[in-house]
């Protein structure tokens, strides 16, 4: 019946028996088959099977939530079995932005190992959205504001930007006394969808991004980051990237920083952006992959570390010359 209902499932979403037969790694003959005694056993017909596609009856769209609901509840017992296990094992899959694998991912897993021996972790870094249904994958690490649908979302760390620059630079060029002074500025720019949004600053320019001047656009923020450092101008880029770059003084922030959010208590807005672990509900893997997101949240802190070593270094002021 398990397997009759990933079927089942994958056909709804590919809405072909090819590609959920693909999918499953199943003959074409053999999920139909398997379809076909599940309506029988039901007395109802799930199913149109076109030529080109699948569709769903009434009695089809009546019984789909159920099915799901009975997988989701199987895999959540199966989890809760795993966890009286004292040693999980086994692989998990994740993917992770390529900036954030690199600075602060591959140090948390380093600890992740070192506490689970037996388990393993595959992880594939990249910018692009995985679909974690497709490429059965178990958890993806995202930043931004948390996706909607059926994943599930747990907030790791807040996400803002920071307005940064070369000592050098400010030196030569001086210091934006406000966010609209940037048009006057060399500002760094990402190439791709919307990038002049990333200079949009609440109350300036009614809410729109700023016209800054951009001689430099790249598709990377890492090398964006590299080229500021250079004293190439001025860039917009996330705390948890430029917090390494900041605490060494090799870029300091134009306008003065937030001070450190410690409330751990505080309801979170759902529409704020944030560093997200993201997975489906009713993986098998939902132990594992619990104690992983556990993991994380523990190993960057509330407040997260690199927001805490900016304002040891000072960051929280502004340090002009």
């Amino acid at each position: 019946m398990i397997d009759t209902l990933h079927c089942l499932l994958a056909v709804v979403e590919h809405r072909s028996l090819s590609r959920a037969a693909t999918q499953l790694e199943m003959s074409i003959s053999s999920v139909s088959r398997k379809l076909d005694a599940l309506e029988a056993q039901l007395g109802a017909r799930l199913l149109v099977r076109g030529a080109r596609q699948v569709a769903l009856t009434d009695a089809g769209e009546r019984f789909l939530p159920r099915a799901r609901n009975m997988l989701a509840e199987l895999a959540e017992g199966m989890a809760a079995v795993q966890e009286l296990d004292q040693e999980p094992r086994g692989v998990l899959t994740m993917t992770v932005p390529a900036g954030f694998a690199r600075m602060h991912m591959a140090p948390a897993i380093a600890g992740f190992l070192a506490r689970y021996p037996a388990l393993e972790v595959q992880m594939l870094v990249g910018d692009s959205v995985v679909d974690l249904s497709e490429q059965r994958v178990d958890v993806a690490i995202r930043a931004g504001v948390p996706p909607s649908g059926e994943l599930v979302a747990t907030r790791l760390a807040p996400q803002h930007r920071v307005v940064s620059a070369s000592p050098a630079y400010l030196e030569c060029h001086g210091w934006p006394a406000t966010p609209a002074d940037l048009v006057q500025h060399q500002c760094l720019s990402m190439v791709g969808k919307s990038p002049r949004a990333w200079w949009r600053f609440d109350g300036i320019n009614h809410n729109q991004p700023l016209p800054v001047k951009s001689a430099f656009r790249c598709d990377d923020t890492d090398t964006l980051m590299q080229a500021a450092v250079a004293g190439a101008g001025i860039i917009h880029l996330a705390n948890w990237m430029v917090s390494d770059a900041i605490v060494a003084g090799t870029l300091v922030p134009v306008f003065p920083m937030a001070p450190v959010a410690r409330s751990t208590a505080a309801r979170h807005d759902p529409t704020e952006s944030a560093i997200h672990a993201v997975h489906m509900p009713g993986r098998s893997n939902h132990a594992k992959t619990q104690l992983l997101i556990n993991h994380l949240k523990g190993f960057f802190g509330d407040p997260p570390y690199w927001d805490i070593a900016m304002e040891r270094a000072g960051a929280a002021e502004r340090r002009a010359p």
